[in-house]
């Protein structure tokens, strides 16, 4: 008997990065220009959520783009520069520890995605989100794209420049207070940080005061 054939994709077949055939499909159906946006800093217990939205141009698209988090330090820095110096428009939002826990942190992000596509000097007609979510209020048709940054490089290039740009605003707080370290951690739930929230409690107007730890303390 011969066996069933299975349903899931081989891994060869799986795609190993992201390409721009998302964004070559929209231009030949006449969606553009396509911006990629995507966030950084859902998870941390302190500091903003940050959101990109990137219009790559299509005959000068930067090397080295892909999930921020598969990049290290150096190759993260070297791609920010490229998207910079080829990008048809690039901008940058945020939303603020207090406004986070006003909301919650899904709400925070998809409204720090749409304030960066909302920025971009050049309107797109197609904005490819990276998630199972749409940013609401958007001016224009979107896409939600699971996993995206791994599939589209405009969504790459966008997590790219949101995360550089929140670990460099994390840096200038670790600088302003050294006490928590957050040139190090970036905000995140290190046993470093734990220990200096224990020591010194929170930060007013920087930590998530609705995240746990601090939640428990209410």
């Amino acid at each position: 008997m011969a066996p069933l054939a299975s349903d899931s994709p081989l891994l060869f077949d799986m795609p190993v990065g992201p390409d721009f055939e998302v964004e070559s499909l929209a231009r030949s159906r006449g969606q553009w220009p396509v911006a990629g946006t995507d966030e950084a800093g859902r998870g941390p217990l302190a500091g903003p959520v940050v959101a990109a939205a990137v219009i790559l141009d299509p005959e000068r698209l930067p090397e080295g783009l892909d999930d921020s988090k598969k990049l290290t330090l150096v190759q993260r820095q070297v791609a920010f520069e490229a998207i910079m110096a080829t990008s048809l428009s690039v901008s940058v939002a945020s939303v603020c520890a207090q406004s986070i826990d006003d909301c919650d942190i899904r709400k925070a992000s998809l409204e720090a995605m749409r304030r960066a596509v909302a920025g971009l000097c050049t309107r797109p007609l197609l904005v490819l989100a990276d998630g199972r979510d749409i940013p609401p209020g958007l001016a224009c048709d979107c896409k939600a794209l699971v996993r995206g940054d791994g599939r589209s490089f405009s969504i790459a290039a966008a997590s790219i420049v949101a995360k550089v740009t929140r670990d460099r605003i994390m840096s200038r707080a670790g600088a302003c207070d050294p006490r928590y370290g957050f040139e190090m951690h970036m905000g995140y739930a290190t046993s470093r940080h734990r220990s200096a929230i224990e020591a010194h409690g929170g930060l007013s107007r920087l930590h998530r005061m609705s995240f746990s730890p601090f939640r428990s303390e209410k």
